[in-house]
This record gives C-alpha cells, sequence and structure tokens, in this order.
C-alpha cells in the first residue's frame, strides 16, 4: 500500500544579501513584503531567512496567487 503524503514542491525565493558598516549581514526577499532578517555571519543569515520565509508564507496561508519572478540578476550603480 502507496503512502500519501501532504509534501508541497519546495518553492526557490531570491534573497538579496548585503552587509552594514558594523558587519551585520542583511538578507531580503524581495518577493515577500516585510521577509528580511540579520545575523553576524552567513551561516546564521541562511538558516535565519528560511525561518524567516516560512514564518511569512504562514503569515499568508494558503494564498498562492502572487506572480512568480524569475531572478535575471543584481546590478550596481554608482550615480
Amino acid at each position: 500500500m502507496q503512502r500519501q503524503t501532504n509534501r508541497r514542491k519546495p518553492r526557490e525565493f531570491v534573497a538579496v544579501i548585503e552587509q552594514d558598516e558594523d558587519g551585520w549581514y542583511i538578507a531580503s526577499v524581495p518577493s515577500l513584503e516585510g521577509c528580511h532578517t540579520q545575523a553576524r555571519s552567513l551561516d546564521e543569515l541562511t538558516h535565519r531567512i528560511k525561518e524567516a520565509v516560512l514564518l511569512c508564507l504562514e503569515g499568508q496561508g494558503a494564498k498562492d496567487t502572487e506572480p512568480r519572478l524569475e531572478f535575471i540578476g543584481l546590478q550596481k550603480v554608482t550615480v
């Protein structure tokens, strides 16, 4: 007998990572409003941004109508 699971297909999100003048790493997920976190190391930041994404998705409930954007790249602009 085959067991059925209610697991969803994993979703991918792009996180923008920056570093402030005090050395803290800051990550934000532009496709999820209010989804951001910070940490002293990149390893800890990776763990924390995953938690933040899960919390943001949980807050959205079953809402999955947002248009999916494909990450193309980043460009630094000096003016």
